[in-house]
């Protein structure tokens, strides 16, 4: 039988939420993954050391059973202080920039991007050397919203030639360009964009299990990522951006934006990696570039997967919480070994 084993898994880009949805989530990506990069838009957001701090407890109990590292990010204000920063740098990974109001959560995020008004956390953090998370896309027509932000990416990266910034869950073959123009420009690219294009979704009946934000977009932008993602592209490193959202939210009016990939990512992984027939960039697509652009040793953690049959569960629970998952009730060739 074939297997393959994956060393260290990093989710660079992952929604725990908190309260009873974290105490279901968080161990279904503890128990395989080594570290996560944890996103800070909780209700209030993540904007304290007490918050963060307070925060990252929660998540370590909800994980005590594994050896797992949650990587803290803080939500992103543009009157940061430069002291506050430097006190906080050693419990945080990165900051996190969310335009306002643009996913879930983002309401008390960035109302302007322009360059001049966020100067002051930026120049803060490139002479502290924290990395900057964004969630780039504009208010503008959905499909058409990350090519619009690609000139504030441009604006950011040439005016903070020192500050590394990560583009996060891109979803255009624009924006696998733009990582070859400048040096400090690096991205994230989830599951499901390396899968699903807006036919998935809403092309026969509607699928609210793969709505998310960014939506997903055009065949020639999931073919550009894949290429990317499957030869391990120096400046792409996995992100989930596994988003869960109680059932009753995601089937419904109103449609919460998010796809909930953390139990099967890696089996899914190893699955159109090695369809392909590049498991041998795998490891490097999900650990070892995420370890050279963030500066850190991941936590050794072998996980192997066995080409054999896996049932996706139909939904995952824990009390009162129901959170379906991708390609829930279909079968993946590739399963975790216990």
């Amino acid at each position: 039988m074939q297997t393959f084993t994956i060393n260290s898994a990093l989710d660079m880009h992952l929604h725990l939420r908190d309260e009873e949805m974290l105490k279901l989530v968080a161990p279904l990506t503890s128990k395989t993954f080594a570290a996560a990069l944890i996103m800070p838009n909780l209700v209030p957001p993540v904007t304290t050391k007490e918050a963060l701090l307070g925060y990252k407890e929660r998540i370590k109990e909800a994980c005590k059973k594994d050896d797992f590292e949650p990587k803290m990010t803080l939500f992103f204000k543009n009157d940061y202080s430069y002291e506050f920063l430097k006190d906080i740098k050693d419990e945080i990974i990165a900051l996190k920039l969310y335009p306002a109001g643009i996913t879930t959560n983002s309401e008390t995020g960035v109302s302007s991007m322009d360059v001049e008004s966020l100067r002051p956390t930026l120049e803060s953090m490139s002479k502290l050397n924290i990395p900057l998370c964004i969630h780039g896309e504009t208010n503008g027509f959905v499909m058409d919203r990350e090519k619009e932000f690609m000139p504030i990416y441009e604006s950011i990266a040439s005016s903070f030639p020192d500050l590394k910034i990560i583009m996060e869950h891109i979803t255009t073959k624009d924006a696998v360009k733009l990582l070859d123009k400048y040096e400090n420009l690096y991205a994230t690219v989830t599951l499901h964009h390396l899968l699903i294009t807006l036919d998935d979704l809403a092309g026969g009946m509607l699928k609210p299990h793969l709505f998310c934000k960014p939506i997903a977009k055009r065949p020639e932008d999931r073919s550009a990522l894949l290429e990317a993602a499957l030869n391990a592209h120096p400046k792409l490193m996995f992100g989930s951006d596994s988003a869960p959202h109680p059932k009753h939210k995601k089937e419904c009016c109103g449609c919460a934006a998010g796809v909930f990939t953390s139990p099967i990512a890696l089996q899914v992984l190893t699955e159109l990696f090695d369809k392909n027939n590049k498991l041998e960039n795998l490891n490097s697509f999900i650990s070892l570039n995420a370890q050279r652009i963030y500066n850190f040793k991941a936590k050794e953690k072998a996980i192997k997967l066995v080409k054999k049959e896996f049932i996706v569960p139909d939904a995952y629970r824990y009390n009162e919480e129901i959170v379906v998952p991708m390609f829930a009730g279909q079968s993946l060739s590739w399963s975790i070994e216990e």
